[in-house]
């Protein structure tokens, strides 16, 4: 999976989900704080919670790689198949991928909601988007 998919001219908040996965993937947790609203929601599995520190220990601690994969979105919400592996510290490698999906919203150019979804039926369901709202080549 790769935004190798959106190609052209894509808009403003693929723009900056991209460049959130890249810095996330980079381990650039200070580009990653840049790109994310101050009281950032980030959600997931153990709950929600808000705020960059928040996204900061969640970056560090969680040590994940999100490979992008298909892109869905109206207007300013972002929903992103993402492949996930979460690399162990000290082992020198990485726990099996699996397939999960992100809802992001983002305002102002700033992601201000992550929220992770089991997989893409679960996320499309949450945001209230379907196969139209597919972003393919522009």
């Amino acid at each position: 999976m790769s935004f190798s998919r959106v190609t052209g001219n894509p808009t403003p908040e693929v723009r900056t989900v991209t460049a959130w996965h890249e810095a996330l993937n980079a381990g650039d947790v200070v580009r990653l704080v840049e790109l994310s609203h101050p009281d950032v929601e980030v959600g997931g599995p153990r709950g929600t919670g808000h705020g960059a520190q928040l996204l900061r220990e969640w970056a560090d601690r969680a040590n994940i790689h999100l490979e992008p994969g298909r892109i869905f979105q109206k207007a300013d919400t972002v929903v992103v198949e993402q492949q996930a592996e979460w690399h162990t510290a000290g082992a020198g490698g990485s726990d099996a991928g699996q397939e999960v999906a992100s809802i992001f919203v983002v305002r102002d150019g700033l992601v201000a909601s992550v929220v992770r979804y089991p997989g893409i039926d679960e996320a499309l369901q949450a945001a209230d988007l379907h196969a139209p709202h597919e972003r393919g080549p522009d």
